[in-house]
């Protein structure tokens, strides 16, 4: 096992590299297009696409597929990007990204129960966590990390014949070969990346200690991403989304419910509706984040302006 795990970290620390000289030479020649980011002087995305390969191929039987899957339709996400389908208020990436989430779900239940359902859900916070170098990698590092020390700790028996050690340390081997480079800002994982991270991550949860495991560690990593990003996502909140001095709680919720997918959400449930909250526990909650809806026309009457808002970020509000 130690000697596979060796060979993964190899595979994983070259891959990478060459992946990246790859993407750069072709990004550079313009051949790459959403693979390809203009920031940084440009910076080759879905580098993640190493440790997708890696993990698909070396997790046990039935798990692989649950990252296969979700690994397919992120790197549909990465390559495609922000295109809507027709008038259609969805992303197709956020489409691809929908379906991969049903598909883990639906392939996941058979192995791991309701506990599926979080793993398919911890997409979210590992994406919002991917936003800036080295965070998501810093991420699945201390995760990976604690999670094998507790499985050691609490004497966890093997699963399928392996270890019950063996996923966590298989998604730490394989981040901590992949990571120098995201670290100095030269790679970005993309959506394959961050989602295989995830559903590993998952995996290990569930290996650990069930659905409650899950639940707590899934519940630990939002706050520890929301930790991580803590200065970035309160900038955000302040100056796109003009709430006022935000709260650990609100930096949370925004892990936990931003982007895309969050907002629909929100859409769907809360139509044009835009809800005042001044309770000072739901806002200690972040609930001022959690019913914070877009699309409402009412934002202008329940938003808290900030001198620290700068005029060219405000979001329109009609």
């Amino acid at each position: 096992m130690f000697l596979e795990l060796l060979l993964v970290f190899i595979l994983s620390f070259l891959g990478t590299g060459a992946l990246n000289i790859l993407f750069r030479f072709l990004g550079k020649r313009g051949y790459m297009g959403n693979l390809y980011e203009p920031v940084r002087g440009g910076t080759p995305r879905a580098i993640g696409i190493v440790p997708f390969i890696l993990i698909s191929l070396f997790l046990p039987a039935g798990y692989n597929n649950l990252v296969l899957v979700m690994g397919l339709c992120a790197l549909v996400d990465d390559v495609i990007g922000r295109r809507r389908i027709a008038n259609l208020p969805i992303e197709i990436g956020q489409l691809a990204r929908g379906i991969g989430m049903l598909c883990v779900i639906g392939l996941g239940y058979p192995l791991m129960g309701i506990s599926s359902i979080l793993v398919a859900l911890l997409i979210q916070p590992m994406n919002i966590a991917d936003m800036q170098p080295g965070s998501a990698a810093s991420v699945v590092i201390i995760m990976s990390f604690f999670t094998i020390l507790a499985t050691l700790i609490i004497g966890v028996e093997p699963v399928a014949q392996i270890p019950a050690y063996y996923v966590p340390l298989l998604t730490l081997v394989t981040c901590i070969a992949y990571a120098p480079l995201d670290f100095s800002g030269k790679i970005m994982m993309g959506e394959v990346g961050n989602h295989t991270f995830a559903i590993a991550l998952g995996i290990g949860y569930y290996i650990l200690g069930g659905f409650v495991g899950t639940l707590i560690l899934f519940i630990v990593t939002t706050a520890l991403i929301a930790y991580i990003r803590r200065d970035n996502l309160s900038r955000f909140l302040v100056n796109k989304l003009h709430i006022n001095n935000p709260t650990f709680g609100d930096l949370f919720m925004d892990v936990l419910t931003g982007g895309g997918l969050g907002d629909l959400f929100r859409k769907i449930l809360l139509g044009e509706r835009q809800q005042e909250v001044t309770d000072n526990l739901l806002i200690s909650l972040g609930f001022r984040r959690l019913l914070y809806n877009p699309y409402s026309p009412n934002l202008e009457r329940v938003v808290e302006k900030d001198v620290r808002t700068k005029p060219a970020d405000l979001r329109r509000l009609n």
